[in-house]
């Protein structure tokens, strides 16, 4: 899944691609925050990417990523899941 830093402010409402941001696989942008993401929203105005993301670091600053959901995206939240309450095979 591809992921892309991002600029983001509510009032007005605007998503665009950060300048000069590079495309990053979003597993390892989780890595890089230990986790604490958020979605946003969705999106659907910029081509390739369908949700915004706001990820904390460990002063709570937040980073905003554009991200392209698909099916792994899914199977990594559920087994994250999984492993947080303990669930084994």
């Amino acid at each position: 899944m591809k992921a892309v830093q991002a600029e983001y402010t509510t009032d007005p409402k605007e998503i665009k691609i950060k300048e000069n941001a590079e495309i990053e696989e979003w597993p390892a942008v989780c890595r890089k925050f230990e986790d604490d993401v958020e979605r946003v929203c969705d999106v659907d105005h910029i081509p390739g990417y369908t949700g915004l993301y706001q990820c904390f670091d460990e002063k709570n600053n937040k980073t905003y990523y554009l991200v392209n959901e698909d099916k792994n995206l899914f199977r990594m939240r559920r087994k994250n899941f999984l492993d947080n309450i303990g669930y084994t095979d």
